[in-house]
């Protein structure tokens, strides 16, 4: 069931290390390699599991998998799901548990996967019954991908990898209080839109949330027309080409003089897709003062977390970049 949903959900390749809880579901992934469905790729370490996951959800905008069988080898996985939480990148991982019979007894190799994972995690799951992994798995990467995206890890116990079920993955499911993303408000949109018009000195701070919509075009395509300098996060680095006559590089703690100096000097500030963290604003009393603040962000939870703006556009930048292309004037 486990490697059959990955086939259907789009997984082309599995980053993991084996051990006597993951077996049974590692005996399984044989016959999907053969005939190249899945690849595998052998890891030293658990963590590395974790790391090219992520580097492969961010490189492909794919939703990395890693797997890793019960206790230490789940453990490993943490800090590497940690980094993928924080940058919001698409990843679910698969541990092995002891079975179900041995939970609570402190059997070898047995840890609470699921409450050590829970804080680096946007959901997790312990399966105790074959009948309710397909509608886990499937839930598992929805959550993974939609809304803001982040890390899934599915703690499967050896007796469910190990037991015979129907496998049914042909049905549609609905999450309660899970909201992928807003709907689109247009009129902050255009309100966005005047802001950026009417500036003086206008100034794109781009975070790695263009990269995660794959909004890179339209980015260059809103700066080429307004004529607007581009300051980058660190994660955003890339978002347009750094050879770019309208690219100023990285700003924060870490980057460019002049990007800083064009942060505290510009009248209007387009946040896209950043979280305006210590290590890009420094003193928050003294950033950008003098800026209105337009914030492009999927989760309401980041808007106003740091850096309170004057105009926060909630959404998906995939939607709310393109639907403010037509109104941004020519310079």
């Amino acid at each position: 069931m486990i490697w059959e949903a990955m086939v259907r959900e789009g997984v082309r390749v599995v980053y993991g290390h084996p051990g006597g809880a993951i077996l049974p579901a590692y005996d399984l992934l044989s016959p999907y390699e053969k005939e190249g469905k899945i690849h595998h790729v052998l890891v030293r370490h658990e963590q590395c599991a974790a790391h090219m996951a992520d580097g492969w959800a961010r490189a492909t905008g794919e939703v990395g998998v890693c797997v890793a069988t019960s206790g230490p080898g789940a453990t490993n996985l943490i800090t590497g799901l940690a980094t993928a939480q924080m940058d919001s990148v698409p990843i679910v991982a698969v541990t092995g548990q002891v079975p179900t019979n041995l939970l609570g007894t402190d059997a070898f190799q047995e840890s609470d996967v699921v409450g050590v994972s829970a804080p680096v995690c946007k959901h997790n799951y312990l399966v105790t019954d074959v009948a309710d992994l397909p509608l886990i798995l499937k839930e598992a990467f929805h959550i993974a991908r939609e809304g803001r995206p982040g890390v899934v890890l599915i703690d499967i116990c050896k007796d469910v990898q190990n037991a015979t079920g129907e496998f049914r993955y042909d049905f549609e499911i609905d999450l309660p209080g899970f909201e992928p993303w807003p709907n689109v408000d247009m009129d902050i949109v255009r309100t966005a839109a005047e802001l950026i018009n009417k500036a003086e000195r206008p100034l794109v701070l781009s975070g790695h949330g263009v990269q995660l919509a794959r909004m890179g075009r339209e980015l260059l395509e809103l700066v080429e027309r307004a004529e607007i300098p581009v300051v980058t996060t660190l994660l955003g680095t890339g978002n347009i080409p750094e050879s770019h006559p309208l690219s100023l590089g990285m700003g924060g703690m870490h980057g460019e003089a002049y990007a800083n100096r064009a942060v505290q000097a510009c009248d209007v500030l387009i946040a896209m897709g950043m979280r305006f963290d210590d290590r890009i604003t420094g003193r928050l009393d003294s950033f950008a003062k003098q800026a209105k603040i337009i914030h492009f962000e999927l989760d309401r939870a980041e808007v106003g977390k740091n850096v309170v703006p004057d105009v926060p556009v909630i959404g998906d930048l995939a939607e709310t970049l393109p639907a403010m292309l037509p109104m941004i004037e020519e310079r």
